[in-house]
């Protein structure tokens, strides 16, 4: 347990917002007041989101981790490269990596262009990001008890994990958690031919034609069935995925500082491993 056995766990936070860097949205709040409220409980937390543009750099004071960038992660036969930055959130001990491309990321807005229209390239910036995690949690060496993944950027995480990375040492005794929640971007899509991209080398065909609509709700269906448990940050989060919740654990998050609720619901998924 981790409070009557003052064990520290290791618990990795994913997410594809998270406040003060992106403006305030239920998603990147619940990202920034989470894991710091489980960090006082004496866990060891990382935490991983994309470096938008829109994130400044000097005044979030981001520096770049030399020893971590230099990974190339490729989409379609195109090396794209990953630049992994860092900076602390104000007034707390916590550290977050961000995982930066100029293709992808340097760019002024966050999910769609000036004109509101969702970016073409939504599909390979998703992709990048999430292989991206994967690639800087291996070269890190840290093996997380918990990965807790929050947003549809983070979707193909849970996927990952289960197929192609399920076998590397430091995910081999993880759960994975998704958070859902209602999203602005319920119009978005990330095209038919996602699901082609996103797939690696052992992926099933199966198993990757979830994906297959490239839809924001077929992306939170999909990545909910293959994460180990589910937490539902409003209403509209549940009611997407309540067929899947009906069948594996979920806790529906009531609170910022809800953090003993965390640590239980972490807990009872550690113990069925």
């Amino acid at each position: 347990m981790f409070a009557k056995e003052s064990v520290k766990k290791k618990v990795l936070y994913v997410s594809s917002e998270m406040a003060p860097f992106l403006d305030d949205s239920n998603l990147a709040n619940v990202t920034r007041m989470v894991p710091q409220a489980i960090q006082e409980k004496d866990n060891e937390i990382r935490i991983l989101v994309p470096k938008f543009g829109v994130i400044n750099e000097r005044r979030n004071r981001l520096h770049e981790v030399v020893r971590l960038s230099g990974i190339n992660i490729t989409i379609d036969d195109n090396d794209n490269p990953l630049i992994i930055k860092v900076a602390s959130v104000p007034g707390t001990k916590m550290q977050v990596y961000f995982l930066d491309n100029e293709d992808f990321f340097q760019r002024k807005n966050v999910y769609n262009d000036d004109e509101g229209k969702f970016f073409d390239d939504n599909d390979e910036r998703t992709i990048f990001f999430c292989k991206g995690v994967m690639e800087t949690v291996k070269k890190l060496g840290w093996a997380p008890d918990i990965i807790h993944c929050s947003g549809w950027m983070t979707s193909l995480i849970p996927f990952y994990l289960k197929t192609t990375f399920k076998n590397e040492p430091v995910f081999r005794n993880s759960k994975v958690v998704y958070s859902v929640g209602s999203c602005k971007e319920e119009e978005g899509n990330l095209g038919s031919d996602f699901a082609r991209k996103a797939s690696l080398n052992n992926s099933d065909e199966e198993s990757v034609q979830t994906f297959a609509e490239g839809g924001i709700p077929c992306l939170n269906k999909s990545a909910a069935s293959f994460a180990d448990a589910i937490v539902t940050l409003d209403e509209a989060g549940k009611n997407s995925v309540q067929e899947i919740i009906d069948n594996k654990p979920h806790m529906m998050h009531d609170s910022d500082a809800c953090a003993d609720k965390y640590v239980t619901f972490y807990e009872s998924l550690m113990a069925k491993s």
